[in-house]
């Protein structure tokens, strides 16, 4: 698993194109769009060309990016809690049951007789009990043979409460609703009740036990609620907590959401390398999901809306650490004017003082000069480079220059992702 720390992340769109990069910012209202165009040759000669590009509000996020399975949120196993023949199996592997509903029995003629005997005892108890407390006369000796048979019942009552939850346990039902996908008990077994409990993920107070082995008799998982354990650097697990909102995305491009329900305290080591395990809630119960799915996270850590951002090529800092952009207004004329910059996320610098939305700013980029790279390509782009399929110049948002001479002509074919 690959983790990264500290992840800062934009909604960015970048194609890579031949050997230059096109970003596109699409989050949050974003009114530009830049070309930083690369030589894929050291031979390959470039010029400076100089794009306009209007600041605008964006939304920031710092991510934690992470991988792991889907799973059933209820995942049970549930077991007979009492010894016993079983005499009746009411499931099947696949069937769906509601909790409450009863899932097997086993022959209760010996939890009756046992309930049976705990009742007399307990009576007894008490009779010998009432019978002491009548014959009270104050003394010691009166006193002491009253605590002894008050003990006495206490114990003859527990004995009975035990009797009474094995008749109960005789019959197995669902501890939650879901759909059976095990079962592994038919009419005739012999099961011992050694253990008790129900186990799992999300795992409720079963009214089952195993019978000695680990095989579960009956395995219940939810149909409608769904969690993923994912495993976190340890770099990273600082920033992660309860309630972070996860996005989520599948190999076949579904996306979906989640909620961090727990941060693990101790880790585990690979290579040398520790990770933590972080439960993440699905949110609903969104279709197509299945146990098993690999999924894609991105625990976001922080959200920031309406950010003023510029690109960072459109920022120059002087050698005493002080930062400036140069403004072009309407008539083309450039004015350098001082700024205060927030944080670098991705292509992006936050600018805090100095600028409003949709002041130009002056961007400087290198483009090709002749054929650049091996490839013989020709134009701006070096070696034969591709534009996205569907590029079109004049759906750029406004306020928008691609560099001079820029023929968007010369180019097609599919692009490659990155």
């Amino acid at each position: 698993m690959k983790i990264t720390a500290f992840v800062k992340r934009i909604r960015l769109r970048t194609w890579i194109i031949g050997g230059a990069i096109g970003v596109v910012v699409i989050g949050g209202g974003a009114t530009w769009a830049a070309l930083s165009l690369s030589a894929s040759s050291a031979q390959a000669q470039t010029e400076p060309a100089s794009t306009s590009v209007a600041a605008s509000l964006e939304t920031l996020e710092k991510t934690v990016d992470a991988s792991g399975t889907l799973a059933p949120a209820v995942d049970e196993d549930v077991d007979f809690a009492v010894a016993g023949t079983v005499t009746a199996v009411n499931v099947t592997a696949g069937s769906t049951v509601t909790a409450g509903d009863v899932l097997a029995t086993v022959d209760t003629l010996t939890v009756q007789s046992e309930q049976l005997s705990a009742q007399a005892t307990l009576a007894t108890a008490q009779a010998t009990l009432s019978s002491a407390q009548a014959d009270d006369d104050g003394s010691d000796a009166s006193a002491a043979q009253i605590a002894s048979d008050e003990a006495a019942v206490a114990v003859a009552q527990a004995a009975a409460d035990k009797a009474a939850a094995a008749v109960s346990g005789a019959t197995l039902t669902a501890p939650v609703s879901g759909l059976v996908t095990a079962v592994n008990l038919e009419v005739g077994d012999t099961v011992t009740g050694s253990s008790s409990g129900s186990s799992g993920a999300g795992a409720g107070a079963g009214s089952g036990a195993d019978t000695g082995t680990s095989t579960a008799q009956f395995t219940i998982v939810g149909t409608d609620s769904w969690q993923v354990s994912l495993s976190v650097g340890e770099t990273d697990v600082p920033n992660v907590a309860s309630g972070d909102q996860v996005e989520f995305s599948t190999d076949d491009g579904a996306s979906f959401f989640g909620t961090v329900s727990s941060v693990g305290l101790l880790p585990s080591t690979t290579s040398g390398a520790a990770a933590y395990p972080v439960t993440v809630a699905v949110t609903g119960s969104p279709e197509g999901l299945h146990d098993g799915i690999s999924v894609t996270a991105k625990i976001v850590y922080e959200r920031r809306t309406d950010v003023l951002t510029v690109p960072s090529a459109a920022v120059t800092t002087a050698d005493d650490g002080t930062t400036s952009v140069t403004v072009v207004d309407a008539d083309g004329n450039e004015t350098t004017k001082s700024v205060t910059v927030g944080e670098t996320v991705g292509t992006l610098t936050e600018i805090t003082e100095g600028l409003a939305e949709g002041d130009l700013v002056k961007v400087t980029v290198f483009t090709p000069s002749g054929n650049g790279g091996s490839g013989g390509g020709t134009g701006q782009f070096p070696g034969g480079g591709q534009l996205p399929d569907g590029f079109d110049p004049s759906q750029l948002p406004s306020g928008v220059q691609l560099p001079d001479g820029f023929d968007p002509s010369q180019f097609g074919g599919a692009a490659t992702r990155g």
